[in-house]
């Protein structure tokens, strides 16, 4: 099964990173955030990636031309022009990057890899969310409902510490940061049939996939969500980044399952 990837967007909420390299391409502990979502479905046996481009692209496109470079010890050797490769780090991967134009929304992205899917259930996710679901279980939940599409309904920790009242001034209880206000919320990690692509405008470079194609396919009963309490976290800010890099440091990686 082929998993589409989101790799597209301009990340302009950090821009202090983007302004070089797109979004997935910010390194959590020496390695982009991009290898680290590959890491988890290639675990679960999914190895074949459609990698939607966008913005700055061609830095994607030079990370996996030249994976080897990137993972291994290399010996080069200028009179004989000669390079050896140590220690390969290669992985199982088949990877299609396709440019999907600088600023085309998710929709018209998605619609873009249709083509390189074909007729076939796939899997899609964002290029800055990292989970530690057990992506069989997921699948095996899709395969149950028969409907067009599942996501992953997650419920984010909130960004504060919260407060609760005795009375007016007397708190009673007191909790940092607790699972944001108790709404599920799309967490992304879909799999799709490919019924899914005809909710989807050829012709608008503007559509966007969380708004007209979603509703519609929730408003025809289409849609499915497999509720999941785990470790899920969306890299949106320097802040988020830092987080999740202090985390792989002290090997405390919830979604390292690898």
């Amino acid at each position: 099964m082929k998993v589409a990837i989101l790799a597209g967007g301009q990340g302009t909420r950090l821009s202090e990173e983007t302004s070089l390299r797109p979004k997935p391409m910010i390194e959590i502990g020496g390695q982009p955030i991009l290898w680290h979502i590959m890491k988890h479905y290639s675990f679960y046996g999914f190895n074949e990636f459609v990698i939607l481009l966008g913005y700055k692209g061609y830095v994607i496109k030079e990370y996996f031309a030249n994976y080897y470079l990137h993972q291994s010890d290399v010996t080069i050797d200028t009179s004989i022009n000669k390079m050896e490769i140590h220690n390969n780090q290669s992985e199982n991967w088949k990877i299609t990057l396709v440019d999907t134009g600088l600023e085309s929304m998710t929709g018209a992205r998605i619609k873009r890899a249709q083509k390189y899917i074909g007729n076939e259930t796939f899997m899609l996710t964002y290029g800055d969310g990292l989970c530690d679901i057990n992506l069989r279980q997921l699948y095996e939940f899709h395969l149950s409902h028969k409907k067009a599409i599942t996501l992953t309904a997650v419920k984010p920790a909130g960004k504060f510490g919260a407060l609760e009242f005795k009375n007016e001034h007397s708190i009673s209880r007191f909790w940092e940061k607790p699972r944001g206000d108790g709404s599920w919320i799309n967490g992304g990690f879909f799999i799709c049939e490919p019924r899914v692509f005809n909710y989807i405008n050829p012709d608008d470079e503007q559509e966007i996939w969380e708004r007209f194609p979603m509703e519609r396919l929730a408003e025809d009963g289409e849609m499915m969500a497999m509720k999941y309490n785990g470790f899920w976290k969306c890299m949106d800010t320097l802040r988020e980044k830092q987080a999740l890099t202090e985390l792989w440091e002290k090997n405390e990686a919830p979604w390292k399952i690898w």
